[in-house]
């Protein structure tokens, strides 16, 4: 059996919908638009001491880009992506500056792992945060979503280390494994994956090959 390379994508998460799969069954799928990648730098182990592309996905106003991003392909001055990543390669033979068409390196089936990062809720206590139960909700408790006693006395005078406290939550980053691709549109650039993943509509999300299928 061929072994499958590693491939990454930079995608943008449009939202969630449900489709019905080959047995009439309906599949809720999340819709990924993958654009093609402009790959704007290959490293190569004599050289660099490692095999790399590195590629971006959008493109940012011109106005708003540093001279080193405008810089950074000098055989296209405007390449000034809105997220840029780097992606390790076994070898980097048929990779070439210029446009790259990564959806095509994924077939419907496929497993990928998806990696975005979580919605940001803010200063959150304790029972959004970890699920806490809560104190009786009855009138005169004074106790109704607090996390209980957080500190001792006097041994050891001190709140130990890793205690569930109210806190910021959200704004993490999070790798979903092994999705199923449900289908794939070439002609928009749209990757529906089964499930849910990380990350509110319109956010960047990382696309790769299951690490456990490799």
């Amino acid at each position: 059996m061929e072994k499958k390379r590693n491939t990454f994508l930079i995608g943008k998460k449009l939202g969630m919908t449900q489709i019905y799969g080959d047995s009439s069954e309906l599949v809720p799928v999340t819709v990924i638009q993958v654009e093609k990648s402009m790959v704007s730098r290959v490293k190569t182990v004599e050289r660099d001491g490692y095999n790399a592309i590195q590629f971006g996905f959008g493109k940012k106003n011109a106005k708003h880009s540093t001279k080193a991003e405008l810089g950074q392909n000098k055989q296209n001055p405007d390449f000034s992506p809105l997220r840029l990543h780097e992606m390790r390669v076994d070898s980097v033979e048929g990779y070439a500056i210029g446009d790259i068409d990564l959806l095509g390196e994924f077939a419907v089936s496929d497993l990928i792992d998806v990696i975005g990062t979580t919605k940001g809720r803010g200063f959150a206590g304790v029972m959004k945060r970890y699920n806490f139960g809560g104190g009786p909700a009855s009138h005169g408790s004074m106790f109704h979503r607090r996390g209980g006693s957080y500190g001792q006395r006097q041994w050891v005078g001190h709140v130990f280390k890793g205690r569930k406290m109210p806190g910021h939550f959200g704004c993490d980053r999070r790798t979903i494994q092994n999705l199923s691709v449900v289908k794939i549109d070439h002609e928009r650039g749209l990757l529906l994956v089964r499930g849910s993943v990380p990350g509110a509509k319109n956010g960047f999300v990382l696309v790769r090959r299951a690490i456990k299928s490799l």
